[in-house]
């Protein structure tokens, strides 16, 4: 350094580099950053034209249980769909017919329905182009994306439910939600048992319910109840079945019925079950309880005799006289025949002999103006009057005493049933036989309920021995088997004109209940016939429908009896379970059949078969039909 006068210098010294320290430094560091800068703008160019493949994106591992009929048959299993979404505002005007002409046959649309799903979502980031495709859509829309390196288009993977036997027992079962919800039946009801539980990250799966219900029998009962309604070309029908001594529900049948698998699409008609939702007036086979209640109070013996000459008639001290028809002029009869001809006159009788409240008392006791407390939601509990009542009058009690002016459940009826053919003691009706955890451990497992006892034995064994009369020589003779006993009664009840008020002189509710065999009762069963055209009487259309229905129980339970028919498949798969599976010029549907069952298809060498998940097939790839090609791949995903 240098001073002259204020000023100071700096003098350059050879060999001092001071002052080149901080350019050189600025330098390197500007090349570093330029190298920097050139690597993203490399790693950004290749991850631009390279295609993202979002068609996979797992929301969750949660495993729904599954459920199946009492031996095990699936019912309803765990499927997976996935939700077809795209970026509109990463496709260009010019580009979107082509863009819809190559992705409308994977995802079965048309190109103008792509085209106007794109111009409705213009410029937005996401949209759907279809939701709930199956595996195989799936497959076809990635193969696609790769293709074309449309990294522009996603898929949402969520879960689904799949229902083997589409409509078969389908108020029953239930349906589930987009959400992974129940809507419906057992789906619904059971929802906390067959959903899976978060735990921290995991999932554990849910339960698997097992019915009451035999999936074989159910179909064939399908099958007669289908039969029934075009042969009567009624508007609905029902037809249950029940162990008399378990409660336990052996098929469930409600028509019309909505598949499962397209539920969406169904009808509110298809939708309604009648079996636990509908309250009506039963008719006539409401005199086996009438008779039973008076027997049990020791009001009518089985010698007694009343006259019907065509007419109830009932003078009260004030008010005017109370007329009753009935269909014959029977003369003289005991309680059994008034069972096996349903005579009203005579039950208007048998009725005066007992109290108002204590006659509803007991009609109470039956569980009658009650939900049956079957594991089901949305059961009515139907309408039992109260004497003092202002809907109450002098006809009620005679009128109610031949099933009208109250209204029941198909359900109520049948578990007031069980009393009759449990010597006295009533039932608790189910659908559950059992609950599994995952690994197939016993969580649960149906034992009867009885209830409180409301018959002595005695009656319970007279009016069924009145209910055989009826079937051997009574209005249920169509009802008769000819090897095993059974006990019936008929109905044929006017129904509500909901219009014009009071009742429809062309609607009909026609029913029939048996019990068989009567020395040693196993089964109940009941139908019920709505608005049936042409023939309307009980006796003719619902007794052949019992005769029918228990014929086959009988046969498919193996039933003690002479020429007992052998078990046939219910047809409700392609292959038959446990079969040889076989695959010839073309793809079979292979829906239904476990690994243990597809294990044979693994020595094929002249095609590839994938074999994805456990349980049972839920899709496939390709569909059934498909020709089959030399090493071809045939992928199956099993949920």
């Amino acid at each position: 350094m240098k001073k002259e006068g204020n000023k100071e210098y700096y003098l350059l010294v050879e060999g001092d580099d001071s002052s080149y320290f901080k350019p050189i430094i600025c330098k390197i560091f500007l090349v570093l950053a330029l190298l920097f800068v050139v690597v993203i703008l490399v790693q950004f160019a290749r991850y631009a034209v390279t295609p993202v493949n979002h068609l996979y994106i797992e929301k969750n591992e949660s495993e729904r249980g599954a459920i199946v009929d009492r031996n095990g048959a699936p019912l309803a299993v765990q499927t997976v769909f996935y939700d077809i979404g795209y970026s509109p505002n990463k496709i260009k005007k010019e580009d979107i017919e082509t863009f819809a002409r190559v992705m409308a046959p994977a995802l079965e649309m048309s190109p103008d329905a792509i085209i106007d799903n794109y111009y409705s979502y213009e410029g937005a980031k996401f949209a759907y182009l279809k939701k709930r495709v199956d595996q195989a859509v799936y497959a076809d829309v990635k193969a696609v994306v790769e293709d074309y390196k449309y990294n522009h288009v996603s898929a949402d993977k969520v879960p689904g439910r799949i229902y083997p036997n589409h409509s078969l027992a389908s108020h029953l079962i239930g349906y589930m939600g987009k959400e992974g919800n129940g809507m419906s039946g057992i789906e619904y009801s059971q929802q906390d048992i067959l959903a899976s539980k978060k735990s921290g990250d995991a999932y554990e799966a849910g339960k698997n319910v097992y019915l009451t219900i035999d999936a074989n029998l159910q179909y064939k009962l399908e099958q007669i109840a289908f039969d029934t309604m075009n042969e009567t070309k009624c508007q609905s029908m029902m037809l249950i079945a029940a162990d008399a001594t378990s409660g336990e529900i052996l098929s469930y049948v409600s028509l019309p019925e909505a598949d499962l698998n397209e539920y969406g699409s169904s009808t509110s008609e298809q939708q309604f079950d009648h079996l636990r939702m509908e309250a009506y007036e039963p008719g006539s086979v409401f005199k086996i309880f009438t008779v039973s209640i008076l027997y049990d109070e020791g009001r009518i013996k089985q010698n007694d005799s009343f006259l019907c000459d065509g007419m109830y008639e009932y003078r009260p001290p004030r008010g005017e006289t109370i007329r009753i028809k009935c269909l014959e002029h029977h003369g003289w009869l005991t309680p059994r025949d008034v069972i096996s001809l349903s005579c009203n006159d005579a039950i208007g009788q048998i009725a005066d002999r007992i109290g108002e409240e204590e006659f509803i008392a007991r009609i109470r006791r039956l569980g009658f103006g009650q939900k049956t407390g079957i594991e089901l939601s949305g059961e009515t509990a139907a309408i039992v009057k109260d004497p003092g009542s202002r809907s109450w009058s002098g006809r009620s009690k005679p009128t109610i005493a031949i099933g009208q002016e109250i209204t029941v459940s198909a359900l109520q009826m049948v578990q007031a049933a069980t009393a009759i053919a449990n010597d006295g003691v009533p039932v608790k009706l189910s659908v559950i036989s059992k609950i599994t955890n995952k690994d197939g451990s016993l969580f649960y497992e149906h034992k009867p309920e009885y209830k409180e006892r409301v018959f002595h034995k005695n009656t319970a064994d007279y009016v069924l021995s009145c209910m055989e009369t009826t079937s051997l020589r009574g209005n249920g003779t169509r009802a008769n088997i000819s090897d095993i006993s059974i006990g019936t009664k008929t109905g044929t009840a006017q129904m509500a004109d909901k219009e014009k008020g009071g009742y429809s002189d062309t609607d009909y509710l026609s029913s029939c209940i048996g019990i068989f065999p009567t020395e040693n009762p196993e089964i109940i069963l009941y139908v019920v016939i709505e608005k049936a055209q042409g023939e309307v009487y009980g006796g003719r259309i619902a007794a052949p429908v019992i005769q029918k229905a228990a014929n086959t129980i009988i046969d498919h339970l193996g039933m003690s009896r002479g020429g007992a028919a052998s078990l046939e498949h219910n047809g409700m798969i392609t292959i038959a379970r446990g079969a040889q599976v076989e695959i010839g010029e073309t793809v079979p549907d292979f829906t239904g059949l476990n690994k243990r069952e597809l294990s044979p298809l693994l020595d094929r060498s002249d095609i590839s078969v994938s074999i994805n998940g456990s349980g049972w097939v839920t899709s496939q790839n390709p569909e059934p039909g498909t020709v089959v090609t030399e090493n071809m791949t045939i992928e199956l995903y099993l949920e």
